[in-house]
């Protein structure tokens, strides 16, 4: 019964697998096409490895960690001592900004008090 309970826990966190290989590619601003030709393998291995929500050997965990720049412990556990609050936040904030980017670069070119419209607008939105 505890061996079952202990493989239960750690298919469950390592289920995530895929999840933060996802995340690190909208991160680093790359696809899956791209990480499947770094790590030498095709994009349908990918997709099967998320379609039977499998964690890839770990031949092939190091080779995308690799690519992406993260430690194999992230991808298969979600830990990553390295990481501290701040950089957390660095990497929320460059997410915001990258799917913001045209509205960002857009009001860039506007007038301060065009701005000052749309920061009304905005709220008048969250209401």
């Amino acid at each position: 019964m505890i061996k079952s309970d202990l493989f239960n826990i750690i298919f469950f966190i390592m289920s995530d697998f895929w999840k933060r290989v996802d995340e690190e590619l909208e991160y680093k601003g790359i696809n899956r096409a791209f990480l499947a030709r770094k790590c030498n393998f095709s994009v349908t291995n990918i997709g099967q490895g998320i379609k039977l929500n499998s964690t890839p050997s770990a031949e092939t965990a190091v080779k995308i960690a690799n690519v992406l720049g993260v430690s194999v412990e992230y991808l298969v556990l979600g830990i990553n001592p390295k990481i501290n609050h701040n950089l957390r936040e660095e990497q929320k904030q460059l997410r915001l900004f990258r799917k913001y980017k045209n509205l960002i670069e857009n009001c860039e070119q506007l007038a301060p008090k065009k701005i000052q419209i749309l920061n009304q607008i905005a709220e008048e939105f969250k209401s």
